[in-house]
């Protein structure tokens, strides 16, 4: 099923619904599911466990294992969304790319760019070897000693070790030397999101900051696709996880016009429409790809307090065939709020001291179960520069407390 251009939307839970199912119903996928629902979409979620954030807010939920192409095929045919919308990488991408062609279902971007972006290898490949766009040196590699050769054989130290199926950071290690590279390899088959027994180890580029450039196709009221960019975000990792981020980050204008140059070579090779989010290392004038997903980015969630219309509005109102405003609202920041305990069920403290603080708000994400590292929330602050939306946002962050539930006697 398709949706016709222009495009008219039903009611939900009537013979003229608009059914958009979400493949993975985390905190990305919670806020793209109130973004559809605002424009009258009846919104299935789907994840691996119960009660995901986005199971909390939609129509109706599912539970399945997501790489399970039997299921996963099962799940569609019953419910006979008008659009599947990819949320997470580790799904059974080849049985989408089976009911794409076989079946006419609708995949959002395209089966083949949820495909191509789960895989490293595949998307490394279109960018450098097919598109001819900047990267750091890669190679690809089977074993520890395959890893080993290919960092003596010209990529040489520092480097950095990932899992071929991955995202976010999952299994992500920078290796200096030698006594490293063994544990670089285990912890890439752990930590990715599917262990492939396949790592890309990378040549390590000296740049001055990151950058995720929210790139937006969608429809001209013509019918025809258009690409459109967000203002740069830059932001902070640790270990491979964002840890903040914030929005616009200063660029030299030959920077940006390079980076908006590649973000849009390699979305409009993936294809379909709905935002993406193109990461991309910056030195200077100069600029390297990175990563590029199909889907709300998780630095971008600085869009909710930052734009007239957040990464998940963009994305809801691209793949329904809508008009999209990508323009800024004031310059903004996130920063994250981690779970702190192991735990189910947490409580939270010191919320009235986080929102105190000036031009902030929260979001909670909902998740059942809380670990030390697990991002339970964000923390957003607007400003009139960029410099105080950081501080009152890591502010309002520190503010929250996790705590166990204790039940009242």
């Amino acid at each position: 099923m398709s949706l016709p251009h222009p495009p008219v939307l039903g009611t939900p839970s009537c013979g003229s619904a608009t059914r958009v199912m979400l493949l993975g119903a985390g905190e990305l996928g919670k806020e793209v599911i109130i973004a559809l629902q605002r424009l009258g979409v009846e919104v299935i979620a789907v994840d691996r466990y119960a009660g995901a954030p986005g199971h909390q807010v939609a129509h109706r939920a599912h539970v399945i294992p997501m790489t399970d192409g039997a299921a996963l095929a099962e799940l569609i045919r019953a419910e006979r969304p008008h659009l599947v919308v990819p949320e997470i990488e580790a799904i059974a991408t080849p049985t989408l790319l089976e009911l794409e062609r076989d079946e006419g279902v609708t995949v959002i971007p395209t089966a083949r760019a949820a495909w191509l972006t789960m895989n490293r290898e595949g998307i490394r490949r279109l960018a450098a070897e097919e598109l001819g766009l900047p990267t750091s040196p890669y190679r690809f590699a089977d074993s520890l000693t395959e890893l080993q050769a290919a960092i003596d054989d010209g990529i040489g130290y520092p480097c950095v070790v990932k899992p071929v199926m991955s995202s976010s950071g999952k299994g992500q290690s920078r290796v200096d030397d030698a006594t490293q590279v063994e544990q670089a390899w285990h912890y890439a088959g752990a930590a990715g999101r599917v262990d492939a027994g396949r790592v890309i180890v990378e040549g390590f580029i000296d740049f001055e900051y990151e950058i995720t450039l929210l790139t937006v196709r969608a429809r001209d009221p013509d019918g025809t696709n258009r690409t459109r960019f967000c203002e740069p975000i830059g932001h902070v990792q640790v270990a491979g996880d964002y840890v903040e981020s914030w929005q616009p980050q200063p660029m030299h204008p030959a920077a940006l016009a390079g980076a908006q140059q590649i973000a849009g070579k390699v979305t409009a090779a993936l294809g379909g429409c709905g935002i993406f989010g193109v990461e991309l290392f910056v030195r200077g004038e100069q600029v390297w790809f990175s990563e590029v997903s199909p889907r709300p980015h998780d630095t971008g969630m600085v869009t909710m307090i930052s734009q007239h219309q957040s990464e998940f509005d963009l994305h809801a109102r691209a793949i329904l065939g809508l008009p999209v405003d990508v323009s800024l609202r004031s310059a903004g920041a996130s920063a994250v709020i981690y779970g702190g305990i192991e735990a189910r069920g947490i409580a939270y403290e010191g919320l009235a001291e986080a929102l105190a603080v000036p031009g902030t708000d929260l979001r909670l994400f909902g998740k059942p179960e809380s670990c030390a590292r697990r991002r339970m929330g964000v923390a957003l602050a607007r400003a009139a520069d960029v410099e105080t939306a950081r501080a009152n946002a890591k502010l309002a962050a520190s503010r929250v407390r996790p705590c166990a539930f204790d039940t009242p006697s």
